[in-house]
């Protein structure tokens, strides 16, 4: 088990393949971890992409089931856990990378691009969270209960007025839109992104679709795009030519030749 370690951070993550850097952001909230991607998404894509990219995941910080370990700090959660993906990618001596993120992953993907547009060449962003003005709390509520005390329990340095304030200033103190970027920032935001969007509580469609209207730069693949094997599949065609498309070691080679 790798470990990447920072001051009082420890970062587990796992590796596959080789090629362009791609990073992978789990989905499952505040406890996503590389062992969900093989239980809880629609796609593993150490699976489908190891074989053209080098497939890079981590466990989120104090996710619950994870290896990766750290304060909770309170004042800037979102840039917290994107100072562990970016110091990541420097550990691995890593400046330029491609980005896949599941649920979670689309706001971590927004914040990643505000603080690291220079290093991020394209974005996936698949079944992205986002605010339910018809739900406002849900995410709150999901992780006091679903994450803070499984955590507090096994973390006596951290209290549940604590995880309590951190999940405050994560998602009440900027409850709108993706909760890390204006929708200003999106609509001059000039990286390619695809947006496979989904349409559940925490995953809602008209936040999905606005971010895909906003940024000059977007595609969107078919929705609904998970009901069934075929549609899955279909899906991931199109997330593999539009990375092979922005891809620096592969954009100017057509897709046929790539795939001798």
């Amino acid at each position: 088990m790798p470990f990447y370690d920072r001051g009082n951070v420890r970062i587990h993550y796992e590796e596959a393949g080789a090629g362009f850097p791609l990073m992978v952001i789990p989905g499952g909230g505040l406890n996503s971890t590389i062992a969900g991607l093989k239980t809880i998404h629609p796609f593993n894509p150490f699976d489908e992409f190891a074989g053209d990219y080098r497939v890079i995941a981590a466990d989120l910080r104090n996710a619950n089931g994870g290896g990766s370990t750290g304060p909770v700090e309170i004042e800037r959660p979102w840039d917290a856990y994107t100072d562990d993906h970016l110091g990541l990618m420097d550990h691995l001596g890593i400046r330029q990378f491609m980005v896949l993120g599941f649920c979670i992953g689309g706001p971590f993907i927004w914040n990643l691009l505000k603080r690291a547009p220079d290093r991020v060449v394209a974005a996936v962003l698949t079944q992205p969270s986002g605010f339910r003005p018809t739900m406002p709390d849900l995410f709150y509520q999901n992780n006091i209960k679903g994450w803070a005390p499984q955590l507090t329990e096994g973390r006596p340095d951290i209290t549940m007025a604590e995880a309590s304030a951190f999940l405050e200033n994560m998602y009440r103190k900027n409850a709108d839109f993706v909760f890390t970027v204006t929708r200003d920032f999106v609509r001059h935001c000039d990286t390619p992104i695809l947006i496979l969007p989904d349409d559940v509580a925490a995953h809602p469609y008209a936040v999905a679709m606005e971010t895909a209207h906003l940024a000059p730069n977007a595609q969107v693949s078919l929705y609904p795009w998970k009901a069934n094997p075929e549609q899955i599949s279909l899906a991931l065609r199109h997330i593999g030519t539009f990375l092979h498309a922005n891809c620096p070691a592969t954009a100017a080679q057509p897709l046929a030749a790539a795939a001798q």
